[in-house]
């Protein structure tokens, strides 16, 4: 999944230590990530010339799709090692927790129902599946693939409850998420 809000988030409270939070703090991080006030224009989509001001604070209130931008830049290079770290150990050891709000839809022995009301579930997954969406993350998966991963989880763990019920059950879909969460 291209970095989806849940994954963003679970990366974000991963951080040993807080991101910059001023404008200028924050501008001055991504020029030393980035090495020129013109690649960082680029990132956020600004002038150069914008960069510059904010970096000196003549600037000190950009718009709010453009202070967004500048934290989401900020965020995402961030202790990139302690958030590998983090999934990491998700994927071996501690698992993943992933918490929806969706219509679940089955193929079951008597048929295939789009279940037409919406259920809210915070599932445990065990660290395979933690692995398997950060490694069809990294191959640059569709949002459909990593959905149909989270399915198959929760078809595994909360429908069939490890193997102690619903035997019969075949196919588990996601469908009109209304949101979705992971934690790691």
């Amino acid at each position: 999944m291209r970095a989806t809000h849940g994954e963003r988030s679970a990366d974000q409270e991963s951080f040993t230590r807080q991101p910059p939070k001023t404008l200028k703090g924050q501008i001055r991080y991504l020029i030393k990530q980035l090495k020129t006030t013109r690649a960082v224009a680029e990132e956020i989509a600004v002038s150069q010339r914008s960069v510059e001001r904010y970096r000196k604070g003549e600037r000190k209130h950009p718009p709010k799709a453009i202070a967004d931008r500048i934290d989401a830049a900020v965020r995402q290079r961030w202790q990139p090692q302690v958030r590998k770290r983090r999934q990491k150990q998700a994927a071996t050891a501690t698992g993943i927790t992933v918490e929806t709000r969706a219509r679940f839809g089955y193929t079951a022995p008597v048929g295939t129902t789009d279940d037409g009301r919406f259920r809210r579930l915070t599932v445990h997954l065990p660290p395979q599946y933690a692995q398997r969406l950060f490694d069809a993350r990294d191959a640059g998966a569709s949002d459909q693939q990593m959905r149909q991963i989270i399915a198959e989880g929760f078809k595994d763990v909360y429908f069939q409850d490890g193997g102690n019920r619903a035997m019969g059950l075949s196919d588990v879909t996601l469908n009109d998420i209304d949101y979705l969460d992971l934690d790691y």
